[in-house]
């Protein structure tokens, strides 16, 4: 941010700050709607409501933390039949006690503390009927005691949704009081007291959305890193008020939300973890969410095509990024294939429509890399890191041979046709490029290197010269463009708040889509890690990832929990991605989701990323009554030709044996449509065992 607050619009790349998406609104209204309005909270009463956590994954929105183990409870007719049962008893002694059946002893007490003056005398009879009263009172205590009435009388009184199964939540700060947030208490205890006047005021005033209070606060936070900005900070609050520090693009808001949404705690609602067996006690029926603490260990899901992996994962993850963005805390990059339905144009910055002539912005091919050794590993990768028996370090030295001289003839880095020249050893190109490096002498014996690699065994460059082929093609005329006449986008820019969509040509162009899609991941990985400046969350959602893998970006995923940074993966199945890959992918990543529908090879992989848990089981023997004596076999003959079974008594046995926590079996079979079977790793290294979740639908409009 700069010092008045707002975000920083240097370009470090060609490209890189895009135009605004629409129009900034008007000072001090907030942004127009495009969707009807949904109820919902004030943004006040949304702020003050109480957040809390007891493990990653968990929506904090209004939780109430649960019991870690479920209560023993009695079944509700177990308790009637048993305070019936009491009932009647203490009914059956108190006529005894009354009609003289047991005695008199239970009326000398009355006897021994009446004075004998009380004698045939109200006071005797009123006495009388206290000493019933007390001795009533200790039949219904004690017989209430054995048949547990008060347990049934609030089983009967009260729902089941208010039992004292769940421990009391955290009461949220009063409206008007010194810790509302509403009221901005920082910023009136820094000495600020009229701006904190002008932006309760637009919070009460209804001109401050989630957006704007998260990203306020954010830029509060970096004036308190740097105290320096906080008179650019007051006077931007003054002038604009819930539109201060606004997004380079002017927005405040996206035209719609597909999902529910808390920017207060970052997360957004995949759906509800289930209430069943298969799930912990104290998580069953409590919402399921994501943030980036847990997005940043990376997120690797399963599932086949109409599992729901785009509009029930995807869509919602990249719209809370994109939030975060406006908000200035996040760089989101959105990749899939053209018509994929992950938001519109409206709510990016950038959109890439790879092959499309209408396309504003192109992409860059060497993502903003100025080092041709770089540049030669990141394609390399990309071109042959998919094919077997190619050494991509010696692909990476060919291609470096190629774009070190290049570069220093030209000052820039080959585009498509001419990099293809040059791999095919084309007189022509080389001839050229000669004449320019006349006094270059290192860069003449790169050249000559080349030359003598070139056709000898284990070449890489057949290879290289096949794969950008499938690039240099009509459909791509104008794009990869390196002479600076267009608008290329650079992965080297997620040091800025950006919402990025890069729109793959994948029904005509596959094999072209998987080499974008694979130098996308080895870009993304390579500039997040670069990054001086982490303070933003840098996010890549890669929908349908096959055939993407390679081990170096396999590798690269693993190291960008470190780099404040993160991707999504979906793939329809483990088998479009390398056997050799497999293992080391569900290791690499912290989160592993598998959808409704997955094969049980699949189902296996993830059983084994899972591991086993030691659960207590109950085996029960039956085994039939012999009975020696005449009466007790009359009776159990009866019993027999009554219930039509033998008379048999039940041995328990209970041990600890060692199970895995969901089956290849179970996964592929018990997991219900719409729903998935995911576990959580946070970046701090805590974890959330494999739960069942069941996934939101997608929603139309804002959501708190």
């Amino acid at each position: 941010m700069d010092t008045d607050g707002t975000h920083e619009t240097r370009p470090a790349h060609a490209g890189h700050i895009p135009r605004p998406a629409a129009p900034p609104p008007p000072q001090g209204l907030p942004p127009k709607p495009s969707h009807a309005p949904t109820a919902g909270p004030t943004l006040g009463d949304w702020l003050r409501v109480p957040r809390s956590s007891d493990g990653p994954g968990v929506w904090t929105y209004g939780h109430v933390p649960r019991a870690a183990e479920e209560p023993e409870e009695t079944p509700t007719r177990q308790l009637i039949s048993g305070a019936l049962i009491s009932l009647l008893a203490g009914l059956l002694l108190w006529s005894l006690l009354v009609n003289n059946y047991l005695g008199g002893f239970w009326l000398w007490p009355l006897y021994m503390f009446t004075p004998d003056s009380w004698a045939r005398t109200n006071a005797a009879v009123v006495a009388a009927y206290v000493w019933y009263a007390i001795v009533i009172g200790a039949l219904v205590f004690g017989f209430g005691r054995l048949g547990r009435w008060p347990e049934l009388g609030r089983r009967v009184l009260r729902s089941r949704a208010v039992r004292p199964l769940h421990s009391a939540g955290p009461a949220g700060p009063v409206a008007g009081g010194p810790d509302d947030p509403a009221r901005w208490p920082q910023v009136r205890g820094a000495g600020l007291g009229e701006v904190a006047d002008r932006l309760e005021g637009e919070v009460g005033g209804g001109r401050m959305n989630d957006v704007d209070y998260a990203r306020i606060r954010r830029a509060w936070d970096s004036v308190r890193v740097d105290p320096s900005r906080m008179r650019a900070f007051a006077e931007a609050v003054r002038d604009k008020g819930a539109g201060a520090c606004v997004h380079p693009s002017g927005a405040r808001d996206l035209p719609a939300r597909a999902a529910r949404h808390d920017l207060l705690a970052r997360q957004v609602l995949l759906g509800t973890v289930e209430d069943g067996a298969r799930n912990p006690y104290a998580r069953r029926g409590t919402g399921f969410a994501l943030d980036p603490d847990v997005l940043g260990t990376s997120l690797l899901a399963v599932g086949p095509s109409g599992s729901g992996k785009t509009q029930r994962l995807v869509r919602p993850v990249v719209e809370s990024l994109m939030l975060q963005a406006l908000a200035g805390q996040a760089a989101v990059v959105a990749v899939g294939a053209a018509g994929a339905q992950l938001g519109p144009d409206t709510g990016y910055d950038v959109v890439v429509r790879i092959g499309d002539p209408a396309s504003v912005y192109d992409l860059d091919l060497y993502g903003g890399a100025t080092d041709p050794d770089e540049a030669a590993t990141l394609l390399a990768d990309a071109f042959v890191g998919d094919v077997p028996g190619i050494d991509v370090r010696r692909a990476a030295t060919a291609l470096a041979q190629l774009l070190g001289p290049f570069r220093a003839a030209y000052g820039r880095f080959p585009a498509v046709p001419e990099l293809r020249e040059l791999l095919d050893q084309v007189p022509a190109a080389f001839d050229a490029l000669r004449r320019e490096l006349a006094a270059q002498h290192a860069m003449l014996r790169e050249l000559d290197a080349r030359t003598r690699q070139h056709g000898a065994h284990g070449d890489p460059g057949p290879a290289l010269a096949d794969r950008v082929a499938l690039l240099d093609r009509p459909a791509f005329a104008g794009f990869f463009d390196t002479t600076g006449q267009g608008q290329p986008f650079s992965l080297r820019a997620l040091e800025h708040p950006l919402r990025v969509r890069v729109d793959l040509p994948e029904r005509g162009h596959a094999d072209a889509s998987r080499i974008l899609a694979r130098l996308l991941l080895a870009q993304f990985n390579a500039a997040a890690a670069a990054r001086t400046d982490r303070s933003l969350f840098a996010f890549l959602a890669l929908d349908d990832a096959s055939q993407t893998l390679t081990p170096e970006t396999v590798r690269g995923v693993q190291r960008l929990r470190s780099a404040h940074a993160g991707v999504l993966l979906t793939l329809r199945t483990l088998d479009d991605v390398p056997e050799a890959l497999r293992t080391p992918l569900l290791g690499a990543v912290g989160c592993r989701m598998a959808f409704s529908g997955v094969t049980t090879w699949d189902g296996k992989r993830f059983a084994e990323a899972w591991g086993t848990e030691w659960v207590e089981t109950r085996d029960v023997t039956h085994r039939t009554v012999f009975a020696d004596q005449p009466l007790t076999r009359a009776m159990h003959a009866f019993r027999k030709l009554v219930t039509g079974k033998a008379v048999t008594t039940d041995a328990v046995t209970v041990r600890q044996v060692e199970r895995e926590r969901w089956s290849a079996s179970d996964l592929a079979h018990a997991v219900p449509p719409g729903h998935a079977v995911l576990s959580l790793t946070s970046v701090r290294g805590e974890r959330a065992a494999p739960l069942l979740v069941r996934l939101a639908e997608g929603e139309s409009g804002p959501a708190a």
